[in-house]
């Protein structure tokens, strides 16, 4: 009974979760929310008694990523995720912390903003659990024989990963793996699309993306989901982002839906207008899903992810 459990758990996001955690977390937000526009008030009724109001345009804003030659942006990174799966009564649950330092080095800037960039990942501590096993934990400054588990990424530490051309508005023009093993870096989605005219708080835009999910019956089947972002404020050049990822293709099958499990997040982007970068993120997935494997089976896939940029005095400290 545990070793079909062990199966089910890896291939419905197990497997997923915790290589996402502990390789550099390309994270693909999805964004929506809304919020009133800025009217001006009444005025008092003219000399011929009538009303007249006065309406106020809304400002807009024009969100682009910016780079200067040379420039090197790191972010601290946290991943914290459990999954529990229940078959047949007997449950297994996995859990997993991964902290690491995200770092993104620019190395041309074209006129247009366009920039190409190296990112590499460093300073990981690692702590995976699984039921019935004892911990497993890495530190990369403090450890120097890793575990079997974390070996793959301990080999990419400040490693240079993927090289990126990528445009003002987040667009990945070309990308191409610079270490072997680093084909998943490469294909992630590596930060937000950003809309291509200016906007005002509460416009919301989409990015489409299609999720090909293998059937136990053989072949795969198509699922087109989007990610949807609002402009929810604006306070002193910062932009706060809100975000939710959408299913757009009907599921009506458990066994489908769990292995979707892990496109359910949600969260808030803060973004700053006059720097042109992300200054941090903060998303969360908690879903369940039922009868995946059987009437009494279920899966429950809880997960947080924050990212802070980190000051350019720390930056200049690093070697």
């Amino acid at each position: 009974m545990r070793k079909p459990l062990k199966s089910v758990v890896r291939n419905f996001a197990i497997s997923r979760t915790i290589r996402g955690a502990i390789g550099l977390l390309a994270v693909a937000s999805v964004l929506a929310a809304t919020a009133g526009w800025a009217i001006a008030g009444a005025t008092a009724p003219n000399a011929n008694g009538a009303d007249a109001e006065a309406q106020k345009e809304p400002a807009k804003y024009l969100l682009r990523y910016k780079f200067q030659p040379g420039e090197t942006l790191s972010w601290n990174v946290e991943h914290r995720g459990q999954v529990v799966a229940t078959i047949a009564g007997v449950t297994e649950t996995v859990e997993m912390v991964s902290k690491s330092v995200k770092i993104w080095e620019a190395k041309e800037v074209e006129p247009d903003g366009t920039v190409v960039f190296e990112n590499r990942a460093e300073d990981f501590d690692l702590w995976h659990k699984q039921t019935g096993r004892e911990p497993i934990r890495y530190n990369s400054a403090t450890d120097k024989d890793p575990p079997r588990r974390f070996a793959e990424t301990a080999a990419k530490v400040g490693k240079p990963l993927v090289r990126f051309r990528m445009d003002n508005r987040g667009n990945i023009l070309e990308r191409r793996s610079l270490l072997p093993g680093a084909a998943q870096e490469a294909k992630a989605q590596i930060t937000i699309p950003l809309p291509e005219e200016p906007i005002s708080i509460g416009h919301s835009w989409v990015f489409p993306h299609e999720v090909s999910i293998p059937l136990e019956t053989g072949g795969v089947t198509k699922i087109q989901t989007q990610q949807r972002f609002t402009l929810e404020s604006v306070k002193t050049g910062v932009a706060r982002i809100k975000m939710v990822t959408q299913i757009l293709t009907p599921i009506h099958n458990p066994a489908v839906e769990a292995k979707l499990i892990d496109c359910a997040t949600r969260g808030t982007i803060r973004f700053d207008l006059d720097t042109g970068r992300v200054l941090s993120q903060n998303l969360e997935l908690d879903k369940q899903v039922i009868g995946f494997r059987g009437a009494d089976s279920r899966i429950h896939h809880a997960k947080r992810f924050t990212e802070r940029l980190l000051p350019d005095r720390l930056l200049a400290a690093r070697p």
